[in-house]
């Protein structure tokens, strides 16, 4: 009988240690190593030191390989597909992660429901019963009779039906609630998400079906479980959004078959999820005139630019220390542009607090939104709103310097087909004509951008 042993593995990275500690040796992360128990194996005899000999694989130079373009299945979703790359690819494993109650089923369950037409599909709950799931279908007014449901949690059992019933997509309602019967581990465990994952990946990569696996999200906002679980796919993708509003984003972290941090718009409804044609006017200024401290900027999602609203608010601190709170936007960005901000722009905001904001809860990582969010913090401290035609883009560097954005022209395009008359943005992105009802103010630095400003408005 092969001996029973204990072991514990990282929350974060998977990584294993005999013992447990503090501090987790492979990533360093504290207090993340959770016991379990696994079944020791003997030795084999074969082999060098031990080690059982496979068959070795075939070596394939790379010139004899064929590059194969994709096959894709639409989702029945448009702006599902555009995350996904264009649809699902035939034995991809997708992991699709998100709050409680932000829609991760509803939007699975209307996918399913248009694929379901064409092909087999499968639908395995192990968070709600069937009827739970029959009353949301019922809900949501979707086509339940090509619908295949199994309310299972048993990783066995699930093999064998989809091993039975040959479906072409197969949905893992949640990942944490899985269990195999080769470990002792409760469901949830890290050893159990890790060995489950792992044999529902290798049932995909065999010719099997397209798995999507629905993840539980931390209170820090990531995936649950082991981090070695979003290597295991090929797509991981993040369900976002405010729950006091009614619209949701679907954002690619990874993807091996398409664009990472491509950006799907959703309009939560009472018949389900709804997409958004125009996501940018989610983000953009609904005031009847001018207000101070806001600032329109054009955003890259992805392949998607978007024309997002920048509010900021600057108040007489209260106390010794001023605030600096940031929503959608990173904070130790907004630090250094107030730095620069007073060290070249002659403006300083040390006495005050200050709040800025990216509506509609989109969340900005790029660096060309640095010279919007200066124009809003100098027109909240003047209380001098800017000009609403206005659109502002370019990255703001230590020196004082407005430094040029990828895609420059995209970004444009999409300023002038949303109406703005007036584009700053950074001299070396400045095209030799301009598209149709839009002129161009090229700028090199952050003196010039305030300047303009002022004459401007």
């Amino acid at each position: 009988m092969a001996r029973e042993k204990s072991v514990f593995a990282c929350r974060e990275c998977g990584g294993e240690t005999p013992r447990w500690q503090g501090q987790c040796p492979h990533c360093q992360a504290w207090n993340t190593l959770v016991e379990f128990r696994t079944q020791g194996t003997k030795p084999s005899r074969q082999g060098h030191a031990g080690l059982a000999l496979a068959p070795a694989a075939a070596i394939r130079h790379l010139a004899d390989v064929e590059a194969e373009s994709w096959q894709r299945w639409p989702s029945g979703l448009a702006e599902f597909d555009r995350v996904l790359g264009g649809g699902f690819v035939p034995g991809s494993v997708v992991l699709l992660g998100g709050d409680p109650g932000i829609g991760k089923s509803t939007l699975l369950l209307q996918a399913l429901a248009y694929m379901g037409e064409t092909c087999p599909v499968l639908y395995v709950t192990g968070e709600e019963s069937a009827e739970q799931v029959a009353e949301r279908a019922r809900r949501l007014q979707l086509s339940r009779a090509a619908l295949a449901l199994l309310a299972e949690t048993r990783l066995e059992s699930i093999l064998e039906v989809v091993a039975r019933h040959a479906p072409q997509l197969v949905v893992i309602d949640s990942i944490q609630t899985l269990y195999s019967d080769a470990l002792e581990a409760a469901p949830g465990s890290v050893s159990q998400v890790r060995e489950c994952a792992a044999r529902l990946t290798r049932m995909a990569k065999a010719g099997g079906p397209v798995v999507v696996l629905v993840g539980h999200v931390t209170k820090e906002g990531t995936l649950a479980g082991p981090r070695v679980l979003e290597h295991m796919v090929d797509t991981v993708l993040y369900f976002e959004g405010d729950g006091s509003s009614s619209y949701r984003l679907v954002r690619a972290i990874k993807n091996r078959f398409g664009a990472v941090n491509e950006l799907g718009v959703f309009g939560m409804t009472e018949s389900g999820l709804r997409e958004v044609s125009n996501p940018s006017a989610l983000f953009l200024s609904r005031h009847a005139n001018p207000v101070p401290g806001s600032c329109t900027t054009v955003t890259l999602e992805g392949s998607r630019p978007l024309a997002v609203e920048i509010q900021a608010l600057l108040d007489d601190s209260a106390s010794g220390i001023p605030r600096r709170l940031t929503v959608g936007l990173e904070q130790n960005r907004l630090a250094l542009l107030l730095a620069v901000l007073h060290r070249h722009g002659g403006i300083s905001c040390g006495s005050q607090d200050v709040f800025v904001n990216a509506v509609a809860g989109v969340r900005i990582a790029e660096p060309a939104a640095d010279l919007a969010i200066l124009l809003a913090l100098v027109s909240s401290l003047r209380n001098r709103p800017l000009p609403s035609d206005w659109v502002v883009f370019g990255e703001v560097g230590l020196a004082g310097e407005v430094r040029p954005v990828q895609r420059g022209q995209e970004r444009l395009r999409e300023a002038a087909k949303l109406g703005f008359g007036v584009a700053l943005m950074p001299r070396a992105n400045a095209p030799r004509q301009a598209p149709e009802g839009i002129r161009v103010l090229p700028v090199e630095r952050v003196e010039e951008a305030i300047q303009s400003w002022r004459e401007g408005s």
